[in-house]
């Protein structure tokens, strides 16, 4: 099993894109195309804080 979900902090799409230093609407663009993970509740998406970690490592990772 993955872990406990209780471990897993969610993230809003304002924060993923405050983390990243990118808009909103890049973050959306990240979701809708499958590049970052993310949960739909309701209207809203919440991302895995682990899933933002792994998405930036790997941009470094392809760049470097």
């Amino acid at each position: 099993m993955a872990g406990d979900l209780s471990d897993v902090r969610f993230l809003t799409v304002a924060e993923v894109a405050a983390m990243m230093r990118v808009s909103k609407m890049t973050v959306y663009r990240l979701v809708h195309s499958g590049d970052l993970p993310a949960i739909r509740f309701g209207r809203s998406f919440r991302v895995p804080e682990s899933a933002v970690a792994a998405a930036v490592e790997n941009h470094i990772a392809d760049t470097a």
